[in-house]
């Protein structure tokens, strides 16, 4: 397996700033340092959104990459492969990948479809394949072409955001609590305690609309000090907080509170300065995440239009946005599995030999279980001519 001890050097991150350009780079990362330093959950995400350009900022500064983890080490050598790679190129398509670099550092982008794909490239040769940057290169739909032994076949690499099997957008649910934190904080001081509201939201909240209109409703609903309100797109319900251990204090307060509401819960915790006053926001859609369905409707989208269909093709999957519980619970219970096995019935499956999925617990060599075990979850289509190919098996054998 690759980046069992990723090595890189300074000059390789000095290099990668050069290839994005040293004025938008600086421009992107007074953006991204702008967002991140703001109060509340939209800097968190902001934070863990552009985590791989936050961390090769701090790599770039003299010294750290020897101070680095092992998570910054591995950026660092997927910095050192795009520098490569660009090198390796010849005039057009880089200047291609260099607007892939671009399109990247811009507007609510970010770097990892990008290091998705040099590493989906690196773990394939060190499986033993040839790999050429056929996208790039010659212009296909496909990214990668890979060889081995005389046989080749097509990878895909496809990103998603888990949002989009989500009735809640993580964003959204980031922006109404920094909407409504400002008033729980004057209303905490006039209401001392520690309380819970509750919200199951039937139709989501997907847009800055209804972020706007829950974020009224729960406004009018504490300004009347009401302890209930219901209306088609929110069901809202204030109660005193009771936890086991009613007097779990705040630091351990949200680990408690997600192993009360699940990992699909939506959660955000209020207190007030001084008075150990507390107010806890819990949220639910009214249909339970989808992330596996989400990933399947990728992947119906991308085999006819990706795949040529003359070679065994692969896609490969990195689904963004989603957090280690949520990540290891998909594989636990099989969800990412069964989906993509479901669906590999389906005629548009027909060119596809393997299936991939990974996410940045993966890219950043997090250990398992909270990434799989393997470098990526990956599952063969037994219905495709070539699935017994053992030339190609290292890259389509399933992992699970």
């Amino acid at each position: 397996m690759p980046f069992v001890d990723p090595q890189a050097e300074p000059a390789d991150i000095l290099d990668f700033i050069r290839l994005c350009g040293a004025a938008l780079w600086r421009r992107r990362l007074s953006e991204i340092q702008d967002a991140a330093r703001s109060q509340g959950l939209g800097a968190r995400q902001a934070q863990q959104r552009w985590a791989l350009e936050l961390a090769l900022a701090r790599l770039s500064a003299p010294g750290n990459l020897s101070r680095a983890s092992h998570s910054e080490r591995r950026i660092s050598v997927l910095a050192r492969e795009a520098v490569q790679l660009a090198a390796s190129l010849p005039a057009a398509p880089r200047r291609k990948f260099k607007d892939m670099i671009e399109a990247a550092l811009t507007g609510d982008a970010n770097l990892v479809p990008i290091f998705h794909l040099l590493r989906t490239a690196a773990l394939h040769r060190a499986r033993g394949f040839d790999v050429a940057f056929g996208g790039l290169r010659d212009g296909r739909a496909h990214d990668l072409d890979i060889a081995r032994d005389g046989v080749a076949a097509e990878v895909a690499c496809e990103t998603l955001s888990a949002d989009d099997g989500r009735e809640v957008h993580r964003g959204d649910w980031c922006a109404l609590v920094d909407r409504v934190n400002p008033e729980l904080q004057t209303w905490l001081a006039a209401h001392p305690g520690r309380y819970l509201l509750k919200m199951t939201l039937p139709e989501g909240m997907a847009t800055d609309e209804q972020v706007a209109e829950l974020h009224r409703r729960i406004s009018t609903m504490l300004a009347g000090q009401r302890r209930q309100e219901q209306a088609a797109c929110a069901v809202l319900k204030l109660d005193p907080l009771m936890l086991a251990g009613a007097q779990v204090s705040t630091t351990r307060l949200p680990a408690t509170l997600r192993a009360q509401f699940g990992e699909e819960a939506h959660l955000a915790v209020t207190t007030a300065p001084g008075s150990g006053s507390v107010f806890v926001m819990a949220a639910r859609a009214g249909r339970e995440n989808s992330i596996a369905g989400a990933v399947t409707r990728r992947l119906s989208a991308a085999a006819p239009s990706r795949l040529s269909g003359e070679r065994p093709g692969i896609l490969s999957v990195f689904v963004e946005d989603v957090d280690r519980l949520e990540w290891r619970g998909l594989r636990e219970r099989m969800e990412l599995e069964g989906a993509t096995r479901r669906w590999m019935t389906d005629a548009a499956a027909r060119p596809v030999v393997a299936v991939t999925c990974a996410s940045r617990m993966e890219l950043l060599g997090i250990a398992p279980p909270d990434a799989a075990l393997s470098g990526e979850l990956r599952f063969r289509n037994p219905n495709h001519p070539q699935a017994r190919n053992t030339a190609l098996a290292a890259a389509i054998l399933s992992s699970v």
